[in-house]
């Protein structure tokens, strides 16, 4: 077999099961507007938007970040044109280590009532899918807790003997999944993303034999952590400092 001497040698990369979330229209946008048109933003032009009021960056760190970017892909981006595209722009934005948050912990008052604050809240936290077919599970409650949701929606209703209690979305085809298990899934995981309050809401369709049931379920599997009142006339609630590594039943019986 004979040999081959080439004067250039043209290497390629290829992504293999990696599919990247697309850049919203605002990120876009706004890359759009600095790059001019153009298919690549310079140091120059990043250092602009650096300077931006919203951008509240450090412009004299543009030509480094722009160089660490190109780094990051490897060798045969530093062949081709310099500054960045708009997928890296992209990247930039959502890097915690290139663009870390201003703050990465609470520093707003937390020592007002409950009700003064938004709350991220989760709506029929148990399923899966969707809302007519889909199983019902532990699962996705973990995941929204993880995610530092703070209100968690069950639908309880009587299982198909009448005698026990089961977590689904009513009249629909989705299969159930067992009170008791969310109950427990959620006194592990209600606090591993944030001290303060998880709000457990009930959806409740059940007799008064069974809410009985319930309320022991509940008092058993929450323990301490559950919020009991002061008073039957509470007319606000403490503050989320206050309620820190405490679970809040809400209720209302149809």
């Amino acid at each position: 077999m004979g040999t081959h001497k080439y004067k250039y040698c043209l290497c390629f990369t290829r992504k293999f099961h990696l599919k990247e979330a697309e850049p919203p229209s605002d990120v876009r946008a706004l890359f759009e507007e600095y790059a001019q048109g153009g298919s690549h933003m310079t140091a120059e032009q990043f250092r602009k938007f650096l300077a931006a009021p919203y951008a509240s960056g450090d412009p004299d760190q543009a030509d480094r970040i722009v160089e660490r970017i190109r780094h990051q892909k490897g060798p045969i981006a530093l062949l081709s044109r310099p500054g960045l595209t708009l997928e890296d722009f992209h990247h930039f934005l959502f890097s915690p280590e290139l663009n870390p948050p201003l703050k990465s912990e609470v520093h707003h008052d937390m020592s007002a009532p409950l009700s003064h604050y938004f709350i991220y809240t989760g709506h029929n936290s148990y399923l899966t899918g969707n809302q007519l077919s889909s199983d019902c599970s532990d699962a996705p409650i973990i995941k929204a807790l993880q995610r530092g949701v703070r209100v968690i929606e069950l639908d309880i209703w009587p299982n198909s003997t009448k005698d026990d209690i089961e977590i689904l979305h009513g009249r629909t085809l989705t299969s159930p999944v067992s009170l008791l298990r969310c109950l427990k899934s959620i006194k592990e995981y209600a606090f591993v993303a944030s001290p303060y309050p998880v709000i457990i809401t009930l959806e409740d369709h059940l007799t008064p034999d069974l809410q009985a049931k319930v309320a022991k379920m509940v008092t058993e599997v929450l323990g301490n952590t559950l919020y009991y009142p002061d008073t039957e006339q509470l007319k606000e609630f403490p503050s989320p400092e206050f309620l820190k590594n405490r679970i809040i039943l809400s209720t209302k019986p149809p």
